[in-house]
């Protein structure tokens, strides 16, 4: 086969990312079987990563993730991509670490300090969990409405502190009516 030009490779990316938007992993990755050589793009390692996480497949996933360079503080979907892989195959430590990462390079959204949470609740990290979990709220005091199904709190559920911090962060109206 000759060598895609830029135009098809930039078209097979293009294909791949709106195949991942609708869910459609295996779609994705048919469009990146393009990219056969030793110089496969960052970019497409972790569309390929990406594909491999929504197939549940994490370990895979995180082959092609960790391809993709590690300047990567900034590449905020790649460093909750990772976490996300880590969680699931039983890597707190990593998961942590990665959404560390996330957090240096974006320290301002909302959900990266949530996932901080989550994963230090999960860790048996109290203390840790619950300042970044007030930190979220200040931040977007609409993740609070993730709380109640999120079972990474769990371990914190019952814990009169964690009590308190949702208590703390209903809005003021609501507690009013309390």
């Amino acid at each position: 086969m000759a060598d895609a030009t830029d135009i098809q490779k930039q078209r097979a990316i293009e294909a791949a990312q709106g195949y991942l938007m609708l869910d459609l992993p295996d779609a994705a990755l048919r469009r990146l079987e393009l990219f056969q050589d030793s110089a496969t793009p960052a970019e497409v390692e972790q569309l390929r990563g990406e594909a491999f996480r929504l197939k549940e497949d994490y370990e895979c996933a995180l082959q092609h993730f960790e391809r993709v360079a590690d300047d990567s503080e900034n590449n905020l979907d790649l460093q909750m991509g990772k976490a996300w892989c880590f969680k699931r195959i039983g890597r707190l430590d990593k998961a942590i670490e990665s959404m560390r990462a996330a957090y240096r390079g974006s320290p301002k959204v909302a959900i990266v300090l949530y996932n901080l949470a989550c994963y230090f609740s999960l860790a048996g990290e109290k203390e840790e969990a619950l300042s970044w979990l007030a930190r979220a709220f200040r931040m977007d005091n609409s993740l609070r409405n993730l709380v109640p199904r999120e079972t990474d709190f769990d371990p914190l559920r019952n814990d009169q502190d964690f009590i308190y911090l949702m208590q703390l962060s209903e809005p003021k109206e609501s507690r009013k009516k309390s």
